[in-house]
Parts: C-alpha cells; structure tokens; sequence
C-alpha cells in the first residue's frame, strides 16, 4: 500500500507542477473575458476533458508509438528530463509559459478556444504527455496503472476547479502569490527533470561500457 501512495503522489506533483493550472489561468481568463458564466464553465469542463483523454491515449499507446519507430523508454526519459529542466526553469524565474498564437489565429479559435489552445498545448503539453508515457512504462503492475489513471482523473478535476474559479484565486492569490507558487512548483519540476535524466542516462551509459 505504501508503494502504491508513493507513486501516486510522485504521479500527482508531476502532473500537477507540467501541467501548472495557475499558470493557465491568465489565458483561460483572458479568453474568456467575454463569455458569460454558464459558456465559461463550458469551455473549462470541456478542455480539461480533452486534456485528460489526450493524456489516457498516450500513456496507454506510448510504449507501441515507441516500438514502431524504434525508440527506446530511456532516450524519452533523457529528452523528457531536458524538457522539464527548461520548464522547471521558466517557472522557477516566475515566467508564464504562454502558447505563441499570434492575433489572428486567436480569433480562429474563438468558436473552440477549449480544445486550442486551452486544452493543446495549455493544458496537455508536450511535457505532461512525455511524463504520462514515462509514468506508465515505470508502472511495474496492473495496479499501478489504475493508480496512474486514478491520478490522472483527479489532476484533470483539480485543474478544471481552479479554471472554474480563477478569477476568485488570482484575485486571492495576487501577483506576488502567483509567483512564489510558480517558482516552488518550478523548483520540483526540474528536480523531477534530474531524477529523470539520470535513470535514462544509466541504462545508456551502461550499455556503451558492456559494448567497449
């Protein structure tokens, strides 16, 4: 049972810290700034749905994804680590992490702002769906992955309530709350991001000793 906690915890904070709802909140507010409350709560449901079926259909194909390309897990975990390292980075210097949508794309998406950009690549990024395919691959069990899935659904819930109520938090928060947050959850996403690179980097380097 302490197994299981322990890994749906390490599987919570990553999850939580890539995906960094409060960071989203801004763009979420911002476009829906002129949508009424019902629409609002319609966009947030919907994105972080879509979110959390992306991130299912990864985890579950990633290692298939890999096979037919020939990837290995552990060059992922190496590229997943730099990723989140970088991330870890901006957030830790309090940088929102902002998807580049230029003017006029914004008003193409206006009709469905919860699937772009909210959703991908807001929400589902390229480092929760990295982490996704490495949660699963290190899920020693079927147990384990009902866990993952567990976890899943509960950041995904956790993250639509805070859209839902964004505007109270950012009001609550301030912009001086936001940025110790952003830089605590920064500071674990590049700890995960070592964590990462060196069980990669082992099996690799290992590998290259045998063969010399």
């Amino acid at each position: 049972m302490h197994e299981y906690f322990a890994f749906a915890l390490l599987g919570f904070t990553s999850f939580f810290t890539l995906i960094n709802p409060l960071g989203v909140m801004p763009i979420y507010l911002s476009m829906t700034a002129d949508l009424d409350k019902e629409m609002k709560k319609r966009t947030a449901r919907k994105a972080t749905i879509v979110s959390f079926i992306i991130l299912v259909l990864f985890a579950v194909t990633g290692q298939l994804i890999f096979k037919f390309f020939g990837i290995t897990i552990n060059s992922l975990k190496v590229v997943g680590g730099v990723i989140f390292f970088l991330m870890g980075q901006d957030m830790l210097q309090a940088r929102l992490v902002r998807a580049k949508i230029s003017e006029k794309e914004t008003k193409s998406y206006t009709n469905d702002i919860s699937i772009t950009p909210l959703a991908i690549p807001m929400i589902c990024g390229p480092g929760a769906i990295t982490n996704a395919i490495l949660m699963m691959d290190t899920a020693e069990s079927f147990g384990y992955q009902i866990v993952l899935l567990i976890v899943l659904s509960i950041v995904c819930f956790v993250t639509y309530l805070i859209l839902l109520n964004s505007t109270r938090i950012y009001k609550l928060l301030g912009e001086t709350g936001n940025n110790i947050l952003m830089r605590l959850m920064g500071l674990i996403v590049m700890v995960i991001a070592v964590e990462f690179i060196v069980s990669g980097l082992t099996p690799i380097i290992r590998s290259i000793l045998m063969i010399e």
